[in-house]
């Protein structure tokens, strides 16, 4: 049993069980049900097994003194006792083929239910939680493990009923014995359940521990395997490097490993000599009363029979308790995941009181969890409808924070955020995020169907192919995905067959027209959507958005400051506070940061 644990906490484990139970009811009744009926049927034959064959050799052992003493023996009821138990032998084959069925299709259903709570749960969760490398770590203990412990678990209960049917069965028949043998059947297995109920808990706390170091052996496989890392992998020689370090992640997890399962096989062995001991001192105890006479030779046949798989019955008992202790332990950390507590989703207004206020934010400040400085700290700002705003400032500066503020992506720690006069907690959060066009800097590349990668900016059009056209044409993508093989229907990315790669400036363009997907989007935010671009496609892509975004917020995060300078206003942001704003003319009137940072990248074009 684990360090220091109690009766009371040993048994609090198995407060899933009922849990898992409801869980297998719910995915598939019959199946349920019949896993019921076969399990008590597999678990009463080998008793009814046993008790014909005592009757098989008493009756042998009847006829061959018939025939010693008259020369003459009837063999009906050796015939009978035999087919009888021929009969009981082949219920028993056929419940043990039923139970591996039920279990192989339960197993397929109930898996792929698990893994679609864990999904939907992933629907639910906020950014913070994907950022957050404990939340990661719990994720992964639930995808990895606990999706198959439920089966297991009632697999290892419904196990338990059918040892614990045949060795009521067993001991009934043992009784007649003497009931100290029953005690003795019970208490032989005692010593190895409570060692391997102790390193149960050592295994699970050793999963626990290990969770970090799996997932960076995971990510390294990805790394060393996916086609959008090779690249730099081979330039730079990375590979022998990489696969060291998998490798020596792997011997640390092994020698844990290695350490666990020979003491938990060591102790298991010796202390399962205790039983094989205590099986042996029961033959001996039986030979002797059958020489004395007490019992017939088919009796002790089958008092051996009942003695050597009621210890077997005691040691599946105590293992299914012992494992299921251990699924518990796995299953914890399944609702642990499944019941990550997650912030109310805010209002249900579809309206603003004032749609000609557009976005203001007062005072808005704003930590990443663990971060010492804020990322955003007293932002005032205000853009009407019709109106655009460029942000300028250096890599981590807050740009993209803010963005992700306004998308109520996260909620801020200090101030408000308003739309149309009312602050973004009020809102409706679907009607909030339909209104938003956004295209973030390291956007999406779905290895799906051209249509479908823009599609995915309109889940309610996501296969309408004349809404895919109309976005295309919007974001300057038609022209090259005419080009392809399939043109919409071309598959985009190497995990699948004939699928096609792009070039970045492609794959920006597909991005730019998931945005212009959303028609009712009156917000839309570019943030860096055509690095991959040279200036002049730049500059064309800015002046056709322009011209598409009458009467919408256009909010743009771009570090050409040729592109920038088209914005209606400029706001500089500079660790985390706007230190300068205005519009492009007003701003290099005043000779400050941005009109040094324009000249610095004017005089790279000169």
């Amino acid at each position: 049993m684990p360090d220091h644990l109690s009766a009371r906490s040993f048994l609090g484990v198995f407060r899933f069980s009922a849990r898992a139970l409801e869980l297998v009811w719910s995915t598939n009744r019959a199946l349920t049900v019949a896993l019921a009926l076969l399990t008590l049927a597999a678990g009463l034959l080998p008793a009814g097994i046993a008790f014909l064959g005592a009757q098989i050799v008493d009756a042998v052992v009847a006829a061959h003194a018939a025939l010693a003493a008259d020369g003459g023996a009837s063999l009906r009821w050796v015939f009978t006792w035999v087919a009888l138990e021929g009969g009981l032998v082949a219920a028993l084959a056929g419940a043990q083929r039923g139970l591996s069925l039920c279990q192989s299709l339960l197993r397929a259903q109930l898996g792929q239910r698990i893994n679609v709570m864990i999904l939907d749960k992933a629907l639910t969760l906020e950014l913070a939680h994907f950022e957050d490398s404990e939340f990661y770590d719990k994720l992964t203990r639930a995808r990895r493990e606990a999706s198959s412990r439920p089966l297991s678990l009632v697999m290892r209960t419904f196990g338990l009923a059918q040892h614990a049917v045949s060795l009521i069965s067993y001991g009934t028949l043992l009784l007649r014995f003497s009931p100290w043998a029953v005690l003795v059947l019970l208490l032989a297995g005692l010593p190895a359940f409570l060692a391997e109920t102790k390193f149960s808990g050592d295994a699970f706390r050793l999963f626990r521990w290990r969770s970090p170091q799996t997932r960076m052996q995971m990510y390294l496989e990805t790394v060393l395997a996916r086609e959008d890392h090779a690249k730099e992998v081979q330039l730079y020689g990375l590979g022998a490097l990489l696969l060291e370090r998998y490798r020596g992640i792997f011997d640390t997890l092994y020698r844990a490993d290695r350490d666990l399962t020979i003491r938990r096989d060591s102790w298991g062995f010796g202390l399962g000599l205790i039983g094989t001991a205590t099986l042996y001192a029961a033959y001996a105890w039986v030979a002797v009363t059958t020489v004395a006479g007490r019992i017939t030779l088919g009796q002790m046949t089958m008092y051996l029979m009942l003695f050597r798989q009621g210890q077997a019955a005691v040691s599946a008992i105590l293992a299914a308790i012992g494992g299921m202790y251990e699924d518990n332990l796995y299953l914890s950390t399944l609702y642990e995941y499944l019941e990550t507590p997650v912030a109310a989703r805010g209002g249900r207004a579809q309206h603003g009181p004032d749609p000609a206020d557009g976005i203001r934010f007062e005072q808005v400040g704003f930590t990443y969890p663990g971060a010492s400085a804020p990322a955003l700290d007293d932002i005032n700002l205000h853009i009407r409808p019709g109106q655009s705003l460029a942000l300028v400032g250096r890599n981590g500066s807050g740009k993209t924070t803010l963005i992700k503020l306004l998308a109520r992506l996260y909620m801020p720690e200090r101030g408000r955020i308003l739309l149309d006069g009312l602050d973004l907690r009020a809102w409706d959060e679907r009607t909030l995020r339909e209104r938003i066009g956004v295209i973030f800097q390291d956007f999406a590349r779905y290895q799906m169907r051209v249509g479908e990668n823009v599609g995915a900016g309109d889940v309610r059009h996501f296969e309408d192919e004349a809404r895919w056209r109309k976005a295309a044409d919007k974001g300057l993508a038609t022209a090259f995905i005419d080009t392809l093989p399939g043109g919409f229907h071309t598959q985009l990315g190497k995990w699948f067959h004939d699928g096609r790669e792009l070039s970045g400036g492609q794959w920006q363009k597909i991005a730019l027209a998931r945005a212009f997907m959303r028609a009712r989007a009156d917000i839309l935010v570019l943030d860096e959507p055509t690095a991959a671009m040279d200036a002049e496609a730049e500059a064309a892509i800015f002046e056709h958005f322009r011209r598409l975004t009458g009467g919408r917020i256009a909010i743009l995060i771009s570090h050409r400051f040729s592109t920038v300078r088209m914005a209606d206003q400029i706001i500089v942001i500079q660790d985390g506070r706007i230190v300068e704003r205005g519009s492009h003319t007003q701003l290099m009137g005043r000779d400050g940061h941005y009109a040094h940072l324009f000249s610095l990248q004017a005089q790279g074009y000169r």
